[in-house]
């Protein structure tokens, strides 16, 4: 099967900086592309960056364009999430998505997320 381990969360200051990291591991043949959403306290998981395999262009929520940075590393099939400039509103739990993934020797193609990761923004 396939994981997600994500890491780098935590409390920062706000207008501070942090970098999440997530890395797929299992028999992948190729994940389409991946992204990172968050959730906060009572909303709904939200969509904050994402970024595919094949062109490599990033999407970004507009709460954090300017701010944060995706990026991916294919051949290791991990995915980072630069966040500078931090604001208390950013504060949730951010989870990693791998979308359509394609597992060797299985037919079909899946979705996966990681456990999710803390991060609090707060002086």
């Amino acid at each position: 099967q396939v994981q997600l381990v994500e890491s780098g969360g935590g409390l920062v200051q706000p207008g501070g900086s942090l970098r999440l990291s997530c890395a797929a591991s299992g028999s992948i043949f190729i994940i389409s592309a991946m992204a990172w959403y968050r959730q906060a306290p009572g909303k709904q998981r939200e969509l904050v960056a994402r970024i595919t395999t094949t062109s490599g262009s990033p999407n970004y929520a507009d709460s954090v364009k300017g701010r944060f940075t995706i990026s991916r590393d294919n051949a290791k099939n991990t995915v980072h999430l630069q966040m500078s400039s931090l604001k208390p509103e950013d504060t949730a739990v951010y989870y990693c998505n791998a979308e359509r993934v394609v597992v060797i020797n299985h037919i079909g193609s899946y979705d996966y997320w990681g456990q999710g990761t803390q991060v609090t923004v707060s002086s």
